[in-house]
């Protein structure tokens, strides 16, 4: 993924409208790329700042950011363990068929 892909990403990211494999390509850019990662700070500071502002709350966005970060982490670890579950039931399934499909033909 390179920086103009994840700088056009950024704003999806901050709207959570990442799927699980454009989320993992993000995050594992924005954990080695320092220059994405101050794009995303600069993006968020000024999103998430300018509502604050608005509403006349007390805010700490870097703080929130990290949060923010750490808790995509763990939705995509989540969402790709789902994935795993999903695939073990589908083989689960298609073996169920198979049984019964060699049942039917020797009984």
């Amino acid at each position: 993924m390179t920086c103009k892909e994840v700088e056009k990403w950024i704003p999806l990211f901050l709207r959570d409208d990442l799927d699980t494999d454009d989320l993992r390509e993000f995050m594992e850019h924005i954990d080695k790329c320092e220059e994405c990662r101050e794009e995303l700070s600069i993006q968020f500071l000024v999103q998430e700042g300018m509502a604050r502002l608005e509403a006349g709350n007390v805010f700490d966005l870097q703080n929130e950011l990290k949060h923010r970060m750490n808790g995509a982490r763990h939705t995509l670890k989540r969402r790709e363990s789902m994935k795993w579950l999903l695939f073990l039931l589908d083989g689960f399934v298609l073996l169920e068929v198979v049984i019964i499909i060699i049942l039917l033909i020797v009984l």
